[in-house]
């Protein structure tokens, strides 16, 4: 049977220009291409879950501007099950700007309704949360939202999965909560910024994935030290490859798979996302991260 996957955060339009280099400060270029595209790290996240053979429950907030009813759309049409989105009045859906050039990308997202992903909306889905194989959470929602689901997941035996970006100083006793913590190795600096969490990190490293780009992944198996390494491809664009590998860790974990393999199996999806253009559009389906490994 397919893993059941609860997401919880962020869901986001993608303003997308196309140029030659980045612009310098106060310089003004011309651009070679422009394009809204579906995303936002839970989004994102969801979605590659979803193609990657999980049923996902996808649950967040959008406005009701013009973006919102396609951002909803768009998560049925990209195969996730059970769209429990929320649409609030008066907000502008969150936005992510997005400047790609020489093959790497900047971004500054505006939330707007993902500020609206509060306690109170987590607790309305506390069955969903309940029925759910693993939890995927980031941090472009209120940490006291963050925090609440993980106390919920905690209450009904549900491991969790928690991608810490846009990376944030938060209290040592969310982090011990959490089965699995998949920073990127300039996140974890930050993540362990006191001696207390890094002791806690030393103490726990089982518990870190830590992410290093076309590398791969850091992890500890029996106590060793372990270089997951990555796969090399052609590479069009970067956006939304750290979501697609924690889409793909997390079905791996869910559907029982080692931490290894499902490290393996992340790197893979991860890897191949990056050889298209769009967060979303080029995440692969489960027969290419297959054909990948084998």
């Amino acid at each position: 049977m397919p893993a059941n996957v609860t997401v919880i955060g962020s869901i986001n339009m993608d303003l997308v220009a196309q140029s030659d280099r980045f612009p310098n400060k106060g310089e003004t270029l011309l651009g070679n291409d422009f394009q809204t595209i579906p995303g936002g790290k839970g989004a994102n996240q969801a979605v590659a879950a979803a193609k990657l053979g999980a049923n996902v429950t996808m649950i967040g907030c959008v406005g009701d501007d013009p973006f919102g009813q396609p951002l909803i759309d768009n998560l049925k049409e990209q195969g996730v099950t059970n769209p429990q989105v929320e649409t609030v009045e008066g907000v502008p859906t969150g936005v992510a700007q997005i400047t790609v050039a020489n093959q790497d990308n900047t971004i500054i997202v505006v939330p707007g309704a993902n500020n609206h992903v509060t306690p109170e909306v987590v607790r309305k889905h506390e069955a969903d949360i309940q029925a759910s194989d693993i939890i995927l959470l980031q941090f472009e929602i209120p940490l006291e939202s963050v925090h609440e689901t993980i106390n919920l997941a905690n209450k009904h035996d549900v491991k969790v999965v928690l991608n810490p970006a846009p990376v944030r100083s938060v209290e040592l006793d969310l982090l011990e909560k959490v089965d699995f913590l998949t920073p990127n190795e300039h996140e974890l600096d930050i993540l362990i910024d006191t001696d207390e969490k890094n002791a806690f990190y030393e103490q726990n490293r089982d518990r870190f994935f830590v992410t290093y780009g076309d590398k791969g992944v850091r992890m500890v198996e029996q106590g060793e030290d372990v270089l997951v390494p990555g796969y090399q491809v052609d590479v069009v664009d970067t956006t939304g490859a750290g979501d697609t590998f924690n889409g793909g860790f997390a079905v791996a974990v869910a559907e029982g798979q080692s931490y290894q393999e499902a490290s393996r199996f992340g790197n893979a999806a991860g890897a191949l996302s990056v050889s298209q253009f769009g967060a979303q559009g080029g995440m692969p389906s489960r027969e290419d991260v297959t054909k990948l490994l084998d």
